[in-house]
């Protein structure tokens, strides 16, 4: 009986961490997404601090998000027309290792310079 509860609860914690997206990683590179991010710099800037007030900085953001952002992106469900622009021709492993790139970088604070 107690093995049958554990399965049940294990199967059950794993459900919830599939919705969640608990575990999820994209399956990108960063080296392969320095060199496909030298489109995005003219607005997030080389290392991904942005220098535009319009353009947020990408540096040190979560990877699932950043993968999730640029499929919204792409998929027209978030809007921006220069974003739609760039977004719409990225393949998934474009995508996975954009955000595996600025992933790796270091964040910046508020003001952003480098903390």
């Amino acid at each position: 009986m107690r093995s049958i509860f554990q399965k049940n609860r294990l199967i059950a914690l794993l459900a919830i961490g599939g919705l969640c997206g608990f575990g999820a990683q994209a399956a990108g590179t960063a080296a392969a997404g320095k060199v496909k991010a030298a489109v995005c710099a003219a607005c997030h800037g080389l290392d991904g601090r942005s220098q535009m007030p319009e353009a947020p900085h990408l540096a040190g953001q979560v990877e699932g998000y950043l993968v999730e952002q640029l499929r919204a992106f792409k998929s027209g469900e978030r809007h921006n027309e220069q974003m739609a622009i760039i977004a719409k021709p990225l393949s998934a492993q474009d995508i996975d290792d954009l955000a595996a790139w600025y992933a790796s970088l270091a964040p910046t604070n508020a003001a952003g310079a480098k903390p």
